[in-house]
């Protein structure tokens, strides 16, 4: 089955005019290098069992500057529904998309008194939902922006900053698993060897940051099983954060693909499906009401099918279900109400 690719192709570069040895500049080669490499090795794993599905991609331009490739892949053997996408847009945002991306910069600015924000901003996003029960879902985000003064604020600086993560959310603990997530072979740690490589307080912050943003609040739970997350990064040179989420955005294919192989053809029933649903719903959830990526693309204007793309096909909501104590299910949710460390 061929790769379906609108025309016209996708450019060489969403940039125009700019210096390619720029942080933007390289930032953008950064991200469509890992969304090339992420989705063919979820190809392969598809094509590997048998399965026919591919990516298909979708090229589109923003109006006022920019634009992104999303790819997509729906109802294969392997994969109910992957997403890898980038984008990279620029122009002029309300001040209210100022005050989502950071409310707390935005604070201390005065932009409750800006007018609109000329602004970058690039990242690039996967969410990978697999068939079956016992493989988890796994996302990832690492994004990159710029804003330049805010206007009718005297005084206020150009700000840059980089933000993102990857996190692991499971249907069923499988301690082994969730520890290669973090670890590759004798236990050396992945996130955390990305995070130690450059500052050895990065990976325990990151890893309770995570834990902390993926709590879903009106439920007193998190999403799923944590990894690391951070955001508004600036506070070190920026040569070295570039660096710094670029090594994070490569080691997603060593933690993840290895606990894939592992379960994506291990027998499941209607019960396991079930639950599985349940705690779909629970992604559902925090992607709508709290996840900042998707308030922030909202309210600038952003792409509805790129924006909500990480929604999975299907999900559950079942009036007032509580696992019993004791079973599978409940040894999940009691990880999601009390985070543990698992390295």
């Amino acid at each position: 089955m061929e790769r379906e690719t609108p025309e016209p192709a996708p450019p060489p570069t969403f940039l125009r005019g700019e210096d390619s040895s720029s942080a933007r500049a390289r930032f953008e080669c950064m991200i469509r290098r890992v969304q090339a490499e992420v989705c063919a090795a979820l190809e392969a794993v598809e094509e590997g069992s048998g399965g026919g599905a591919v990516f298909r991609e979708d090229a589109w331009t923003r109006p006022g500057g920019g634009g992104g490739i999303s790819r997509v892949l729906q109802g294969g053997r392997v994969f109910e529904k992957a997403a890898g996408n980038v984008s990279v847009v620029y122009g002029v945002m309300p001040p209210d998309a100022y005050r989502a991306a950071r409310p707390e910069a935005a604070a201390a600015a005065g932009a409750e008194k800006a007018g609109p924000v000329p602004f970058f901003a690039a990242g690039v996003s996967s969410v990978i939902h697999p068939n079956n029960p016992f493989a988890p879902t796994l996302h990832f985000n690492y994004r990159y922006f710029e804003t330049e003064a805010l206007q009718d604020v005297p005084g206020a600086p150009r700000q840059w900053w980089f933000g993102g993560g990857t996190d692991l959310t499971p249907s069923y603990i499988i301690e082994e698993d969730i520890q290669h997530f973090h670890s590759v072979g004798q236990h050396v740690p992945v996130q955390k060897q990305a995070c130690d490589k450059f500052d050895p307080r990065f990976y325990p912050r990151f890893k309770r940051w995570c834990d902390d943003y993926f709590h879903i609040k009106h439920r007193g739970e998190r999403r799923g099983v944590g990894g690391i997350f951070f955001d508004d990064l600036n506070d070190h040179d920026q040569e070295m954060l570039l660096d710094f989420t670029t090594g994070c955005a490569d080691s997603v294919i060593p933690a993840y693909i290895p606990i894939l192989e592992r379960w994506k053809d291990t027998p499941f029933t209607e019960d396991h499906r079930a639950w599985q649903q349940l705690r779909r719903g629970r992604y559902v959830e925090f992607n709508l009401v709290y996840d900042r990526g998707t308030t922030f693309g909202l309210k600038t204007g952003g792409r509805i099918a790129s924006i909500l793309v990480s929604l999975p096909l299907t999900a559950r909501w079942e009036y007032d279900h509580k696992p019993e104590v004791g079973t599978e299910e409940w040894k999940l949710l009691d990880v999601c109400i009390n985070p543990k460390e698992w390295i």
